[in-house]
């Protein structure tokens, strides 16, 4: 699985990376953002409800 945001409409509200730490962190310059090439196998449910949770809809995983 891969994961993706959409920095351009991200809020920056913290939930994905509060969520799922493995995958998701909020960076330096505000937006959230993807740090892993591939999301680990013991993450793609917590990812999946990240993407789901997200206020504005700007994660994709798959």
């Amino acid at each position: 699985m891969k994961a993706v945001v959409d920095r351009d409409g991200c809020i920056e509200c913290g939930l994905c990376a509060s969520v799922c730490p493995e995958v998701f962190r909020m960076a330096d310059d505000g937006p959230a953002e993807v740090y892993v090439d591939e999301v680990p196998a013991e993450a793609e449910d917590s990812a999946v409800e990240a993407q789901d949770g997200c206020p504005v809809s700007v994660i994709t995983v798959e």
